[in-house]
């Protein structure tokens, strides 16, 4: 069936299989570049061997994909129907990835909004899945635009890694770098907060940041209907444990999505990152 608003994201919203293939979801990958070779997320390379790289010093960056990949998304979803894309995607503070879309964009054969939701992982998720839900819906291009957008300013992203040394290596830690003076003594806690990864909190062992981790997604998700979301890098013990907590907590929980993050956002997180993604419907 074809859908007149057609919905592209990138591979770092990590969304489950399932809504994407339900809703009709385009998916466009980043890449993974380990040593001398580069690698899609998603589809090459696993989390799981990237936190191995990682684990033994590998050299690992990320790319953005091409507009010559977006291009070809957006081509495709106008073949399949579509008279009109948004196209969703992880904060423009964090990678070209928006970039490259708009520069598709121009060219496609259909109208694209091309939209920075300021978020990543499932926090992006989120926003796609209410965008493909307002479009079956019957709602119009512009619409389901503001249904993501809307998503977007009401979700929230907590964080705990282990250490910031992977945030430093990559430039992505933005003002978090006040708290690299002190990293060895700390567990730190960060938050997105205007597309940006910034300080939180600094605790002293890692048992009491996750705790205070699931502090402040409760706190946030209040006890209204809400969607969350845990990911974790080869730390599933500790998603498990932290996602049961917030079943029981959070009074208003409608969908809580647990999964490992990919690649690309591993590489710049390190090994033993938990995250806490609010989302109010």
């Amino acid at each position: 069936m074809s859908r007149h608003v057609a919905i592209v994201t990138d591979s770092t919203a990590y969304l489950p299989p399932q809504p994407v293939e339900r809703h009709g979801i385009t998916t466009v990958p980043l890449t993974v570049v380990i040593g001398d070779q580069a690698l899609e997320e998603g589809t090459e390379i696993s989390a799981r061997s990237l936190a191995g790289a990682l684990q033994k010093r590998r050299s690992v960056t990320t790319s953005r994909p091409s507009p010559a990949v977006f291009a070809a998304a957006y081509r495709a979803a106008a073949e399949a129907g579509a008279t009109g894309i948004v196209s969703l995607h992880l904060s423009a503070e964090l990678s070209g990835t928006h970039d490259a879309a708009v520069l598709a964009a121009a060219e496609a054969p259909v109208p694209v909004r091309v939209v920075d939701t300021g978020m990543v992982a499932m926090a992006l998720g989120f926003c796609a899945l209410a965008a493909a839900e307002l479009a079956e819906a019957g709602g119009s291009l512009d619409e389901a635009v503001a249904a993501a957008e809307k998503r977007a300013a009401g979700t929230s992203a907590f964080f705990y890694v282990d250490t910031l040394e992977f945030l430093r290596r990559g430039g992505r830690i933005g003002a978090a770098r006040a708290l690299l003076g002190s990293a060895l003594a700390v567990k730190p806690l960060l938050e997105l907060e205007g597309g940006r990864i910034e300080p939180r909190e600094k605790v002293r062992t890692a048992s009491r940041a996750i705790a205070r981790l699931e502090e402040l997604a409760a706190e946030r998700a209040g006890a209204g209907p809400v969607d969350m979301a845990v990911h974790h890098l080869a730390a599933p013990e500790r998603a498990a444990a932290l996602a049961d907590r917030l079943r029981e907590r959070v009074p208003g929980l409608l969908d809580l999505h647990v999964s490992e993050v990919g690649a690309v956002i591993g590489a710049h997180t390190g090994p033993g990152l938990l995250a806490a993604v609010v989302s109010p419907r």
